[in-house]
């Protein structure tokens, strides 16, 4: 599991930042799910080295423009980049009615099936790999934060002790891996999992924006790997946050530290902190390590690889 922030502006883009959207990667899978879609992230994308033909899903957090501008013109990239055989796209109220009235303004005509999911606090996907929830956050208009829970997988099965144990290769390995007990053709039960390691925990990625403290955000982040959390403004700007329903770089550490979760990565920054000003980015950064030490702070195209049972992040930015 990889993630890739496209857009890390609020409200506006800037020169050196998009404004919000983040791509999962799952390599595993060839897919992309996207987070969010601003104005200009298929742009993004195009300057990434990600593949537009890949996202099979897009979850949006609420519909106001910096979130959702771009997503039409992306729709509409796709079809032409490898027509998919289907991409699902889940949100608030309001969503579908958007994109089909942006469909009629424009008389676009899409060239694949688009399946969109109207999104309410609890389970809004699940497959045999993961599983996805949402939780209602407090903003301005109705907004969603996503938690992707990859399910635990067995452990690594041991090949060689079963081949000195008489089994024959074959389909049953594959029930054997599963941890399912089999019973051989002469007689003898096996039970899978006594020729398996211990099972791996799966990974957790959390994102939430655009909120203001919440303990639904706490909640929702309880226990993650990575808490992509919204970070507007300063602490020192504390009381714009509270008028706009936004988080500051200390909000952001709070939720992290309620949850224990292992990284905090901020993004979604006000261009009031870009270079040059009062105060600047590096300040949000202290203000949120001072609560919760294990912080970074995204840029546009900063990759970050969610380890599997790793003490330290395995971070690497990409320009």
């Amino acid at each position: 599991m990889q993630i890739t922030f496209l857009g890390t502006s609020s409200g506006v883009p800037t020169r050196s930042r998009n404004v919000s959207s983040i791509a999962l990667r799952l390599p595993q899978r060839a897919e992309i799910w996207l987070f969010d879609c601003g104005e200009g992230t298929q742009h993004q994308i195009i300057r990434s080295d990600l593949k537009i033909s890949q996202i099979v899903r897009i979850f949006v957090t609420h519909m106001h423009g910096d979130h959702t501008y771009g997503l039409m013109g992306l729709l509409a990239s796709c079809g032409l980049a490898g027509n998919p055989s289907r991409i699902d796209v889940y949100g608030p109220p309001k969503l579908e009615e958007y994109l089909k009235a942006c469909g009629r303004y424009s008389q676009t005509h899409f060239s694949y099936p688009i399946k969109v999911h109207t999104v309410r606090p609890g389970v809004v996907f699940e497959d045999a790999e993961f599983i996805v929830r949402c939780e209602a956050l407090t903003h301005r208009v109705p907004a969603f934060g996503y938690r992707v829970e990859e399910k635990e997988k067995p452990g690594r099965f041991d090949v060689e002790r079963a081949i000195a144990m008489g089994i024959p290769p074959g389909p049953v390995y594959g029930k054997l891996k599963q941890g399912k007990v089999i019973t051989l053709p002469d007689g003898r039960r096996i039970n899978g999992a006594d020729l398996c390691g211990e099972r791996q925990p799966g990974r957790k990625f959390v994102y939430c924006t655009d909120t203001i403290y919440c303990e639904n955000a706490v909640e929702l982040a309880r226990d993650a790997d990575v808490l992509v959390h919204e970070a507007t403004f300063s602490h020192q700007d504390a009381e714009l946050a509270y008028q706009r329903l936004h988080s500051t770089s200390t909000m952001a550490a709070q939720v992290a530290l309620g949850a224990q979760v292992k990284q905090l990565i901020m993004t979604h920054f006000s261009p009031r902190y870009a270079p040059g000003n009062a105060i600047g980015l590096d300040a949000l950064l202290a203000e949120a390590q001072a609560i919760f030490p294990n912080t970074l702070m995204a840029h546009d195209f900063f990759t970050y690889e969610i380890p599997r049972q790793a003490s330290q992040p395995l971070a690497t930015p990409k320009r």
